[in-house]
């Protein structure tokens, strides 16, 4: 098992490195992110959890943001680069949702490489998952980028539109069509998948939204700059929130490939949620931000 676990790894990053990139470049250079322009939104909402308002009005000063959520192979471009082992790895074990038994599990050998335990194995193009926090922000700092901030998360995610429910307006299937990839059925007994996906989808499976942004609800949950604190909100911050100065858990933004209407209804996009910092499961990953230099601006 020792031995086809290290032959995947390397025939995995010889795929990824393939192209022949230098060692040191990000996969996900900046001409794959998107210019969000700045401007005031409202944030939240006063029809949702408790955490999720009151609705309050927020100004953003213009940010990147990258178009999709960080890959597998991006990542693996990371580690090849760096040597970097996640928190998981070097734990030995992480959460996964166990379909057939419908619960969370500890698995044993469950990481970046092997999302729902160490038989399976993660598709190049579905977006990273099984990663921390940390995790998160060292692959951002070495692509000389940063996690968003909650605020920058739920402006971008909103693509324009402004007090809608999701990030495509207020229609859940517009012309019958799924907008994301999320669980149907009755969670967690059944799951038709009848958006086509029973688990992670490939990025950018669904359409972009105002903003050229893919995937910013469903498929999976996005760590978030910010410490969580659920009575944030109602301190009203107004220029560019960063979020709590500490805190026990980060934020947490998207809703994923487990979110149903008779469960958590992450896919809203004010939907918020928390997790410690150290926590990896296979519906959480990442994608990153980064400033507008003042001279461009």
């Amino acid at each position: 098992m020792k031995i086809r676990l290290t032959l995947f790894l390397i025939i995995t990053l010889a795929v990824v490195t393939g192209c022949r990139r230098r060692a040191t470049e990000p996969a996900n250079a900046r001409t794959e992110m998107a210019l969000i322009p700045g401007g005031t939104f409202l944030m939240g909402t006063d029809h949702g959890l408790a955490v999720e308002g009151p609705a309050h009005s927020v100004r953003l000063k213009p940010f990147l943001i990258d178009k999709y959520p960080v890959t597998v192979a991006q990542f693996a471009d990371f580690v090849a680069a760096t040597g970097y082992r996640t928190t998981a790895e070097r734990l030995g074990w992480s959460g996964v949702f166990d379909l057939r038994a419908g619960r969370w599990q500890r698995v044993a050998g469950a990481d970046w490489l092997h999302p729902d335990g160490p038989a399976s194995a993660a598709r190049l193009d579905e977006p990273v998952t099984q990663v921390s926090w940390d995790d998160a922000a060292a692959y951002a700092a070495w692509a000389h980028k940063r996690l968003p901030t909650e605020a920058e998360f739920e402006y971008a995610a909103r693509g324009g539109l402004q007090a809608k429910a999701y990030a495509w307006g207020d229609d859940w299937r517009p012309g019958g069509k799924y907008m994301a990839n999320c669980w149907q059925g009755d969670f967690p007994a059944l799951n038709t998948a009848e958006d086509g996906f029973s688990g992670r989808a490939p990025v950018g499976s669904y359409p972009a939204n105002g903003y050229g942004l893919y995937d910013m609800t469903g498929n999976i949950w996005e760590w978030c700059a910010d410490w969580f604190e659920a009575a944030y909100y109602q301190k009203r911050p107004c220029d560019n929130p960063a979020g709590p100065v500490c805190g026990q858990e980060r934020v947490i933004r998207g809703g994923s490939w487990l979110c149903s209407f008779n469960y958590c209804q992450g896919f809203r996009v004010a939907a918020r949620n928390q997790a410690a910092p150290d926590t990896g499961v296979n519906n959480l990953g990442f994608r990153c931000a980064a400033d507008i230099p003042s001279s461009a601006q």
